[in-house]
């Protein structure tokens, strides 16, 4: 983009001041950028967008009153032409894919340096996707895994016991299994749920509505 060209309007929405202050920041540096308004929510953003006409939303994914995947959703009715950057600390399927799904043109990690986070702007800005490679990597590990991602019976009663504080050798007594075999399922649990460990599976089991 040219230093003649419109700078692109953004519209800033997290649900912490600080981060808006420091993402104001980053672009209010350079000319390219215009940020319009700043929302503390998805309904505040739905809102923006229409009174304030961004050509770019950065979003947020996890806040109070109405979360990032379903504004963004909305967005893609109420403003198809608005472009949906992400900008988040979480990487998990549960939060990049339906991200995705609804509409956002790209997805990028809070962590990332702000030259790589102004570059991310600009091409969003122009309907072209970019994802972190963190991202990257964990959709084409997705892709890499079995087409079959559900549980069976008897994982989901080793990931119910083991959701509620059981030990293997605890998890192996219940079933009247050895405690290889409770390994075993552990790792089959990991690669269907897309989680490296126990806390990662039993989060994403709490996630899920798996265990409750």
């Amino acid at each position: 983009m040219s230093e003649q060209s419109t700078p692109v309007r953004l519209l800033i929405v997290d649900d912490h001041p600080i981060v808006r202050d420091g993402l104001r920041g980053a672009f209010t540096g350079s000319p390219e950028f215009e940020v319009v308004g700043e929302a503390g929510d998805g309904a505040e953003a739905l809102d923006l967008v229409e009174e304030l006409k961004p050509d770019l939303v950065l979003m947020d994914l996890r806040m109070p009153v109405m979360d990032g995947v379903t504004a963004i959703r909305r967005l893609g009715r109420t403003a198809p032409a608005v472009r949906v950057l992400v900008l988040t600390t979480f990487d998990t399927d549960n939060d990049v894919l339906p991200a995705i799904e609804a509409g956002a043109t790209s997805y990028l990690l809070k962590d990332a340096p702000t030259e790589e986070l102004l570059r991310a702007a600009r091409v969003a800005a122009r309907g072209e996707a970019v994802l972190s490679p963190a991202i990257t990597k964990r959709l084409m590990d997705r892709v890499r895994r079995p087409a079959d991602g559900v549980l069976s019976a008897r994982e989901l009663d080793v990931l119910r016991l083991v959701a509620h504080g059981a030990s293997n050798k605890e998890v192996a007594h219940e079933l009247f299994v050895s405690e290889a075999s409770v390994k075993t399922h552990l790792l089959r649990i990991y690669d269907k749920l897309g989680v490296r460990d126990r806390a990662g599976a039993v989060g994403e089991a709490f996630r899920r509505g798996l265990v409750t």
